[in-house]
């Protein structure tokens, strides 16, 4: 009888003991599944919002601001430029080892054009500092309205970031589209998925960085002991 009373009271102390645990590890099951169906709904509302973003009928603005990772991103800028779309253009975080000339030649943009009217920015490292060197060029030159031509993937953080930086001047976006994300099957391509996937991380990491008033690098050269030119 006393060997069967203990064996019970032992049994009943390892299921109090295992019963919490249970609990947690239920609770936390579905904490994660909680958190990975709003990361997933946020990622495919994310890509809805990039695939549905399309440049405006007729672009003006004071002024055009391209952010580099492209020739086609600076191709589509210069054209904006000779159209009157914008008085100058300012192509931020150029390698501070390429020159103008070779910019120049590579957008077959004319001499006269490229001289009188491109500024070139190479203090910018990344989104951040294309930001920051925008505002300091816009306020600079008094532009309260500037295009943004980046691509549409790129969009939402960059006019975060342009937006936090200088959130007195209008950001009007002028997205650069490598492909129809509306129309193509972009989930089966897996450069395509994994583009979107990094900068809806990218653009979440912002949002939040921006939400704690965490501090952050201003992303230029100079403040990071660059020398920049």
């Amino acid at each position: 009888m006393d060997r069967d009373r203990g064996s019970s009271e032992g049994t009943g102390g390892t299921r109090r003991r295992r019963g919490p645990l249970r609990r947690f590890v239920r609770f936390a099951f579905y904490a994660l599944l909680i958190t990975a169906a709003i990361f997933l709904a946020g990622f495919l509302y994310f890509a809805d919002v990039v695939a549905s973003l399309q440049p405006p009928d007729r672009p003006k603005a004071d002024a055009i601001v391209v952010l580099t990772g492209g020739f086609q991103r600076i191709d589509q800028a210069v054209e904006l430029l000779k159209a009157g779309a914008g008085e100058r253009l300012l192509i931020s975080g150029v390698n501070p080892s390429t020159s103008g000339s070779q910019i120049r030649r590579n957008t077959q943009t004319p001499r006269d054009l490229f001289e009188c009217c491109v500024d070139i920015g190479r203090q910018a490292i990344d989104t951040i500092g294309n930001a920051n060197e925008t505002a300091q060029w816009a306020r600079g030159k008094g532009y309260l309205r500037v295009l943004v031509v980046t691509n549409n993937y790129h969009m939402p953080r960059s006019l975060l970031e342009l937006r936090r930086a200088a959130p007195d001047i209008e950001f009007i976006a002028f997205p650069v589209v490598n492909s129809d994300l509306k129309t193509s099957n972009w989930l089966s391509n897996p450069m395509a998925l994994r583009t979107i996937l990094l900068e809806y991380i990218k653009t979440m990491a912002a949002s939040l960085r921006d939400a704690l008033g965490a501090g952050r690098s201003s992303g230029l050269r100079a403040d990071l002991g660059g020398t920049g030119s």
